[in-house]
C-alpha cells in the first residue's frame, strides 16, 4: 500500500474527503519526523516505536573491488514493532474488526419559498421565445441519381 492508497482507505472516515484524509496523514507523518529529528522517540501503543539511532563509523568492503573502505558515522530512523503487532502478523492474535466509518448525514434542503407568479411567467415566456426562434432541423437535399447512357455499338 502506498501513500495514495492509504489516503483512499482513510477517506470514508473523513466524509469521503481525500483532501482531509491527506491532510491528516501529512500531519501524522510530519509529527513523527519532527520528533525523530529532535532525538525523541515516538511510541504508538500496539503498533510500535520509532526511534533515532546513531551508527558509529566502521570499516566496510567494496563488493566490486574487495577493497576495504571506511564508512562514516550516521544517524538513522529505526522502527521497532510492538508485541501486539508482532502477534497479529504471526497469526497468534486475531485483529479486531475494522472501525466502520460513520454514516453520512444528509442535511434536508430548506423549504423553498414559492417564486412570485410574475417572475415564473417571465421565465416561461423567455423559454417559449427561444424555442420558437430555433428553426426546425433542415433535411439534406436528396442525392442526385446518376443515369448512365448506354453506348451504341
Amino acid at each position: 500500500m502506498n501513500k495514495a492508497q492509504f489516503i483512499a482507505a482513510l477517506a470514508p472516515h473523513f466524509n469521503d474527503s481525500k483532501k482531509e484524509a491527506a491532510h491528516a496523514v501529512d500531519i501524522v507523518f510530519d509529527t513523527i519526523i519532527r520528533n525523530l529529528s529532535k532525538g525523541e522517540d515516538v511510541m504508538i501503543n500496539d503498533f510500535g516505536k520509532f526511534k533515532k539511532v546513531d551508527r558509529k563509523a566502521r570499516m566496510g568492503r567494496n563488493p566490486f573491488t574487495g577493497e576495504t573502505i571506511k564508512i562514516k558515522a550516521s544517524k538513522k530512523a529505526r522502527f521497532l514493532p510492538a508485541k501486539a503487532l508482532k502477534e497479529v502478523i504471526a497469526g497468534d492474535r486475531k485483529l479486531a474488526p475494522a472501525p466502520k466509518p460513520e454514516p453520512k448525514v444528509v442535511a434536508k434542503p430548506a423549504a423553498k419559498k414559492a417564486a412570485p407568479k410574475k417572475a415564473a411567467k417571465k421565465v416561461v415566456k423567455k423559454t417559449a421565445k427561444k424555442v420558437a426562434k430555433k428553426s426546425p432541423a433542415k433535411k439534406k437535399p436528396a442525392a442526385k441519381k446518376v443515369v448512365k447512357k448506354a453506348k451504341k455499338k
